[in-house]
Parts: structure tokens; sequence; C-alpha cells
């Protein structure tokens, strides 16, 4: 059964397929930050390890948030690497990089949430899916303080 809700199916399939691409950024910034929290060495280790997981918390929550709503819409969730590598704009760290580096990567990261994220958001208004728009406008967000707050450790 399809949702009404009052957005036309095909609408609901291009907002869909635009969360679905927050879902697996979302994830993948997840997974580096979470793999930096493990692996953060140096002078401010303390700071970065609770830092990151702090981040890593906050998304983990999110990517459950977003994968409802694109339920809420009629579609599938993506789930899966395979599925999360197709649609992910962030690249996944090599090696092990010190914390400078790993800062660095991470504000490239919320940066590249963010950047689709602003071009789904006039398609979301124009579709009048208020509650897309509050959820993507909740990402832009949390991502855009999240990479100022990394990138004045960088200064």
């Amino acid at each position: 059964m399809q949702p009404d809700i009052g957005i036309n199916e095909g609408k609901r399939k291009e907002i869909a397929q635009g969360l679905s691409k927050l879902l697996a950024d979302t994830y993948t910034l997840y997974l580096k930050t979470h793999n930096f929290h493990w692996n953060v060495t140096g002078p401010h280790f303390s700071q970065l390890h609770l830092m990151f997981m702090e981040q890593y918390n906050e998304m983990w929550t999110a990517v459950d948030e977003v994968a409802e709503r694109i339920r809420a819409l009629g579609e599938f969730a993506p789930g899966g690497y395979k599925a999360f590598a197709e649609l992910s704009s962030v690249k996944e760290s090599e090696g092990h990089p010190d914390w400078k580096e790993m800062i660095s990567q991470l504000v490239q990261g919320h940066e590249e949430v963010i950047r689709p994220c602003r071009a789904l958001l006039p398609q979301v208004q124009q579709a009048n899916d208020e509650s897309s728009a509050a959820l993507i406008g909740d990402r832009m967000r949390v991502h855009e303080k999240t990479a100022w707050m990394l990138r004045s450790l960088l200064n």
C-alpha cells in the first residue's frame, strides 16, 4: 500500500533518492569518525577521542532518522556497505593518518554531507515536504557546526 501523504509518487521517489544519499554519506562519515575515535594518537588524544565519540554517536542516531523518513515516503532505505559505497561521496580513510589529518578529513567529510543536502532542499520544499525539509535542515545545521568546530582546531 503506497503512502497517501499529499506528495505524488514521483516526488516521493526523488526525495527518497536524495535522502538515500544523505543516509549513505552519514553512515560512511559515521564509520570514518568511529575509526578515528579508536585510532587517534598525539597530544590531543583525550579531547579528540571524546569529541569523535560524541560525533559518531550523534550520527548513529541520525542514520536511523533518515532511514525511517525514507520508509515513511514509501521507499526502501539502502543498507550495506556496497549500497553505501555506491551512493556516498564521503571517502573512507586509508592507512593511519595523524590527528591533524584526521580532523582535516572529517571537515571535508562533513562538508561533503552538507552540499548534497543544500541541493536537495529546494526539491523537498517545492514538494511541500516539511518533514523531510526539517530533517535536512537539522542535518545541515549539525554538520555545519561540527565542520566549524573541527576546522577551529586546525587554525
